[in-house]
């Protein structure tokens, strides 16, 4: 089994909170996670409608049966239960007493807001990252570029090893649709799946809704509504621009990107990781795979992303800014396999022109070939290095 790196997150606030949280997209593997570092705890899964119908029923004779140490797997089934928790970790006072578990991030969060907040500490597992499939062993991970990008990370890929195009095709139809069917009153998954494909059309640049609802065929106000599914589904985010106190005109509107790989080439019809070299997309898949490990490495040390990308109206640009800390730092990926001077033009605009306090920091250059280099502009990586950035 693939040792997840953040156990060790998840260890560290065992003994500091009495509920841990621990959302992420649907067969990230949180179940076989948090079972395999808590055998003991009882495991409850709100999907079994005999669970959810005992609770509803009866839910203090239901918290008295399952009282501490217990698993609770897609708890925002229950919405309920959340208030009854709060009620109960107040009285008992015992640390890691509780633990939730679920797939839909804003139904999980709004609960824990209203009723556990600080009471609760909150993970993400997204798919493998590069880091974990080497650690566990250096066959897994993909030696080529174009194969990490075309499977993606999540676990079935691996642990069965399943075929991406039939496993993505079943995980939009059982999973996806499931989850916008759950909370939205979807009645042409058609017109939505158009909408995700044109999404994955759209990957790595700024986003006009409008312009996607004109090209979709439905309202401004479905486009909100199907983006606010997709990101709280963890099938897409956004990545906001940075414009603090430049000078220049700066690029205001976010852009797309997938938190998957995988499930982004299948969506854009690539059958095969050898299409990614010739395909129209090919730099924002790099950058998209590059952004996500990068967001991974984060959440495995509970730590909050803090990505943005800049852009003037000159077409500088700079494909990730990570604030963290004091330091301000800027990453650029290119899909070329030997390092350009060209490559470094983005981080010197944004050093030269931003505010004093935020040219502090390193700047990386993130390509797709295999020996990196220290230069004085910037650090150049491998993508095969992205476990340690």
């Amino acid at each position: 089994m693939v040792i997840r790196q953040i156990a060790e997150s998840i260890r560290a606030l065992m003994s500091k909170f009495p509920v841990i949280s621990v959302t992420g997209p649907r067969q990230s593997g949180k179940t076989t996670l948090l079972r395999g570092m808590f055998p003991t705890y009882r495991y409850v899964n709100f999907e079994d409608p005999d669970a959810r119908l005992f609770f509803e029923q009866d839910p203090r004779g239901f918290l008295r049966e399952y009282d501490r140490f217990v698993i609770f797997d897609e708890a925002q089934r229950v919405p309920s239960l959340f208030s009854y928790l709060q009620v109960k970790v107040d009285e008992d006072k015992i640390m890691g007493q509780f633990i939730l578990s679920g797939s839909q991030n804003f139904l999980l969060l709004e609960k824990i807001t209203q009723s556990l907040a600080g009471r609760v500490a909150i993970f993400r597992l997204l798919p493998f990252s590069h880091g974990e499939l080497e650690a566990h062993s250096p066959s897994l991970k993909s030696t080529e570029v174009e194969t990490a990008i075309w499977r993606g990370g999540y676990p079935v890929l691996y642990d069965r090893d399943a075929a991406p195009g039939s496993y993505f095709q079943s995980y939009l139809e059982t999973y996806v649709e499931r989850d916008v069917r759950s909370v939205l009153n979807i009645k042409d998954l058609n017109s939505f799946q158009t909408f995700l494909r044109l999404c994955a059309g759209r990957v790595g640049q700024p986003v006009n809704f409008q312009s996607l609802a004109i090209e979709a065929g439905i309202s401004a106000a479905t486009v909100k509504s199907w983006v606010s599914i997709l990101e709280a589904s963890y099938v897409i985010f956004q990545l906001p621009p940075f414009f603090e106190n430049f000078n220049k005109r700066l690029i205001k509107s976010p852009k797309i990107y997938f938190y998957d790989t995988g499930l982004l080439c299948f969506l854009l019809g690539i059958t095969n990781a050898a299409q990614i070299g010739q395909h129209y997309s090919r730099g924002s898949l790099f950058e998209n795979m590059v952004i996500v490990e990068l967001m991974k490495n984060r959440y495995n040390r509970h730590q909050r992303p803090d990505f943005y990308f800049w852009k003037d109206s000159h077409h500088m640009e700079v494909d990730l800014v990570s604030l963290e800390g004091l330091e301000t730092q800027l990453f650029e990926m290119k899909y070329s396999f030997t390092p350009k001077a060209e490559f470094f033009k983005g981080v010197q605009s944004f050093r030269n022109h931003a505010p004093e306090h935020r040219r502090a920091g390193k700047n990386t250059i993130v390509f797709a070939g295999d020996e990196g280099q220290r230069r004085s502009g910037a650090d150049i990586e491998s993508w095969q290095n992205l476990g340690s950035l």
